[in-house]
Parts: C-alpha cells; structure tokens; sequence
C-alpha cells in the first residue's frame, strides 16, 4: 500500500471559518498546555507525565467544540517531538507555539466515512455543511481516504492536504535512458546532454518590490488596521512567488520523469551550501532540494529509478572521455578546462553531469 497527498484549495463561508479559527487555537492551546504541564511535572517529580487532551475537556469546555482527533494528532505531534529530541538531542527541545508566527493547521483521520471527497464538495467531521474545494484533478475510485490537513496561509487562503492509501501495482521498469544532473546556482542544473532549464529565478524578479512593501511594513504602528492590511500585501507577494516556483519545478520534473528511466544527482548538503559564500538567496530561490524531491517520487511512481551519488565523489575534477583527475578545477572560477591527458575541452558543469550519470549507471549495475 502507498500514500499520496493531494493539496486543494478549499473556500469556507463565515461560520465554517470561524469554526476552524476555534480548532486552529484549540489545536495550540492543547499542545501548549500539554508541554507546559509535562515540563512541570518533570521539574517537581523528575518523572515523565502522560497526560492526553481527555483530561482538560472538564476544565476547558470550549475544548468539546472542535474535532477530538485534531486535539489527538496535535498530542501525537507534541510526543513525536520529544522523542526526537531524546533521540537526537541536536533537533532541540520542543517549543511552545505561537498564534503569530507558527503556521495555522490541523490534521483529523477519516473514521467511517467522516471524511469524503466528491465532486468538489469537502465533508469533515464537527462541519454542518460540507466545504466547497476547488478540484483539480479526478480522484481514482481505489484512492481512500485516510486524513486530511487543513492549513491557512498568511495571506489568508486555505487549504486542504487530503492523505489518500492506494495500492501501488506499476512494475519496475528495464533501465534504457539514463540523465545527469549536476546543480548550477543560476540555472538551476547542466545535464548530461548539455542543456539547462533556464530557470526564470522568480524570487530576485520579486525581489524589488518585496523590499518596497516590506519597508512600508515596518513603518506601521503594531496593531493597525493598515498594518495588517501591508502585511496581507506582502504575504501575498511572498506566496506568489512561492507558487511560481513550484509550478515551473513541478512541470520540469514531470517532463524529465516521462522522458528517462533514470536520474542521477549528487548528494549535496543545501544547508552548508547556503550558509557559504554568501549563497543563501540564490540557493533558496533555486529550490533544487524541491526539485529533487518532486523528481524521486514521480520516478518511482513510474517505476524508475533515482540515484544520489555521494557528494565526495569527484564530479568535476574527472575526465568523463579518460577518467584523468584534475585537482585544479577545485577552483570554481575555471569554467571550462582542457584535459591534459586526451586533450578533449570541457564544460565544468556538463562534464560533471556526466560523470554523475556514469557514476550512476554504475551504481545502478552494482
């Protein structure tokens, strides 16, 4: 069996909003007073508390108005939190959230039925009238239900995450065509054949004017009425440019999924990438960790493959024509290099796709 997540957008009238604004606040006033009591406890009787959101409902009634599972999953968020904590300390302590700078969500699980999808028409358990959603795309009839996220942006858009259980019958495929991949921070990648997306780098085409908006923004008097309409601004510019990217990245993943069986990347380290050198804007607008992760499961879900060579490899040091190991290209000004074993003239970047995709191929052999 395999999940699939569907994201829609979804259009609530008055009463359905102000209803999910209450399971927005119950869902953190739980996890906040759940953490709270825990660290309490554990101060004054060094012992671990297992408290569940059962046990405020007599205290705090306004708790019985929204989905009990929403309250449930937000206690199984706050325990998965802690045990990632003990089991690696470097994830930190987990955190009280907050109504201004955490994002507003809720998860409930389908449980007989609670929970359908049909023809645009949302039914979710605590509603008395079903949501209208803007669907997209037709739902295969083997798709069930298993969840569903509800989530506000800051701009004030909600959506739908639908969590759907299917099972997977698509066979593995033969291996024919094989694609390289090597990251480029202003084109996003080189392939192995030598062409590039040219990616249109939607954030510093923003950027301008998001800096015009954003110094307005931090002018206005906290608690304004035209502060909270700058700031709606702002997170709309924000989520625009955000859903360009996403939509570029996800048809040029599908266009390489269809037309090879493999794709080859290096394993890079993004973060240490965007921390060096002053590259943390160029890396952030590139996106490639989202690319990457579009790729693997459009792949697999055709059956094919989606290798990652390990980032120590020597990509673009080596020869792809004579395997010749240059160390001089360690510098990242030499674009183009002759080799001095074959003589054959290189572009550093798509002379490294190609060694990704050769290195893949043997990986894939072995």
């Amino acid at each position: 069996m395999t999940n699939k997540a569907y994201k829609f957008r979804i259009y609530p009238n008055a009463d359905q909003k102000a209803l999910l604004a209450k399971t927005f606040g119950c869902v953190r006033f739980i996890y906040n007073k759940m953490l709270s009591d825990k660290i309490n406890y554990y101060k004054e009787y060094k012992q671990k508390l297992n408290n569940t959101p059962a046990q405020y409902k007599i205290e705090f009634e306004f708790l019985k108005e929204v989905d009990s599972l929403a309250l449930c999953n937000a206690q199984q968020n706050l325990q998965k939190a802690f045990t990632n904590f003990f089991t690696n300390p470097k994830s930190g302590f987990p955190k009280f959230k907050s109504k201004h700078k955490n994002r507003k969500s809720y998860t409930t699980n389908n449980q007989k039925g609670s929970i359908t999808l049909e023809n645009g028409i949302l039914k979710l358990p605590k509603f008395a009238e079903p949501v209208k959603v803007r669907q997209h795309r037709k739902i295969p009839e083997n798709y069930k239900i298993k969840s569903v996220t509800i989530s506000q942006t800051p701009s004030g858009n909600y959506y739908a995450s639908i969590l759907f259980e299917y099972e997977n019958q698509v066979p593995e495929q033969e291996l024919h065509t094989f694609l390289g991949l090597d990251f480029s921070m202003h084109g996003l990648y080189k392939d192995s054949n030598g062409n590039e997306p040219c990616y249109p780098r939607y954030y510093r085409q923003a950027e301008k004017r998001l800096k015009q908006e954003q110094r307005k923004l931090s002018l206005m008097k906290k608690g304004s009425n035209n502060r909270n309409k700058q700031r709606i601004k702002v997170a709309k510019l924000h989520e625009k440019t955000a859903n360009q990217r996403k939509d570029f990245l996800h048809k040029l993943s599908r266009q390489i999924a269809n037309a090879y069986d493999c794709v080859c990347i290096e394993n890079l380290d993004m973060k240490a990438m965007s921390q060096s050198l002053h590259f943390g804007k160029s890396v952030a607008d590139n996106g490639w960790g989202m690319f990457t992760t579009f790729l693997q499961y459009k792949l697999e879900e055709l059956g094919k493959k989606f290798v990652k060579v390990d980032r120590f490899f020597a990509s673009s040091q080596l020869c792809s024509c004579c395997s010749y190991k240059n160390t001089e290209t360690k510098n990242l000004s030499i674009r183009a290099w002759n080799c001095p074993n074959c003589g054959t003239h290189h572009n550093r970047d798509v002379n490294a796709a190609i060694n990704i995709r050769n290195e893949g191929m043997r990986l894939v052999s072995a």
